[in-house]
């Protein structure tokens, strides 16, 4: 295709092929005088706010159905979401598909991918004002998820990727996936990871509480994180740009561990790193705010820095309806902090419009 605008010129009303899942939060909808729904608009400092949301799920029945998996009777109409973002202040939300795909054969994952990506591009074109995506690669081949990223970024104008913390036991960290990295180094895109579980620890998270889910997504996540940067991924990429899902997992609360650790026993390679672990938390670390409490808000920024995190919502998944109010009522934020966590970060990271 030429360019980007020919392939989206049939792309007006493209919900169609994409699931988004009810969850309940439309009652808090404010109401116009007409008694229309209308957007909350958010003000800190007498400054409107684009707020941007980089943690938002949905998925393409059609694509999972390559793999056998059915998402059928979870849709929801697309105006459902958008009444659920305009209740809660949402402006536009970074929309992610989480990876189920990476036992997927080379033929079946390129189908797949292209499928999901292209389909995630049609909604987006569709409405720009409310909706970014990042594409989908197959990691499992990792010369094929370079030009799958290359091809969502510049053809698709997708924002960056969404991956797992793992592909099938291995860790990101091993140099097989340096051409991955590479070209998202190259790209200047940011890179969305969200935890898939870790299955070694089924039986030990099996039981009550939700533990696969409480603790052992973000214990993937820190473990995701710690590598990259001990196994020196960060350091071969200076230019990557990672976020992590659930506040970056538990790295950044106990942090300072990771700076003492290499000088406290062995376990670490000779050659060094080239800055503090803490310091990638302020450069090539980010993190989304889905923590729950201003405490543990408070504490995120300190240790990461205001430029490092931005909203996220897990929407549809009920963690959390009060996504904006959480960053406006955390004490200790100015008000640059405020406008930066809730959408300027995020707009510059995705390359939006302000």
């Amino acid at each position: 295709m030429s360019n980007r605008r020919e392939f989206f010129k049939e792309a007006a009303g493209a919900a169609a092929g994409i699931v988004f899942t009810g969850c309940g939060l439309l009652n808090a909808a404010p109401q116009s005088a007409t008694g229309v729904p209308r957007r909350r608009q958010v003000v800190v400092g007498g400054r409107r706010v684009k707020t941007i949301d980089i943690h938002a799920h949905c998925a393409v029945p059609e694509a999972a159905q390559l793999m056998n998996r059915n998402v059928a009777g979870q849709d929801a109409p697309l105006e459902n979401r958008l009444k659920a973002m305009d209740a809660e202040g949402i402006d536009m939300e970074a929309l992610s598909i989480n990876a189920f795909w990476y036992s997927a054969d080379r033929d079946v994952a390129t189908q797949l991918i292209k499928i999901q990506n292209e389909k995630l591009a049609e909604l987006c074109a569709a409405h720009p004002d409310r909706f970014v995506a990042f594409a989908s690669v197959a990691l499992q081949f990792p010369d094929l998820a370079a030009q799958q990223l290359e091809e969502g970024v510049k053809k698709l104008g997708l924002r960056g990727a969404a991956i797992g913390g793992h592909v099938n036991g291995d860790e990101l960290s091993s140099p097989k996936f340096d051409p991955f990295w590479a070209k998202a180094e190259e790209l200047g895109v940011l890179i969305f990871m969200h935890p898939q579980g870790i299955p070694e620890l089924d039986k030990r998270l099996a039981g009550n509480g939700r533990l696969g889910n409480v603790i052992g997504n973000p214990l993937e996540t820190t473990i995701f994180l710690s590598h990259l940067i001990f196994d020196g991924t960060l350091d071969r990429y200076p230019g990557l740009k990672i976020c992590g899902a659930h506040g970056g997992g538990y790295l950044a609360s106990y942090a300072d561990r990771s700076d003492h650790g290499c000088s406290a026993g062995p376990g670490c390679d000779p050659k060094p790193l080239k800055k503090h672990p803490t310091e990638y938390l302020r450069q090539q670390i980010y993190a989304d705010s889905l923590i729950f409490s201003p405490e543990a808000l408070r504490h995120l920024v300190a240790q990461c820095g205001p430029s490092q995190i931005m909203i996220g919502t897990d929407f549809p998944f009920p963690w959390t309806t009060t996504p904006v109010d959480h960053v406006l009522g955390t004490p200790g934020l100015s008000d640059a902090d405020k406008r930066a966590i809730l959408g300027e970060n995020a707009v510059r990271l995705l390359r939006i419009s302000a």
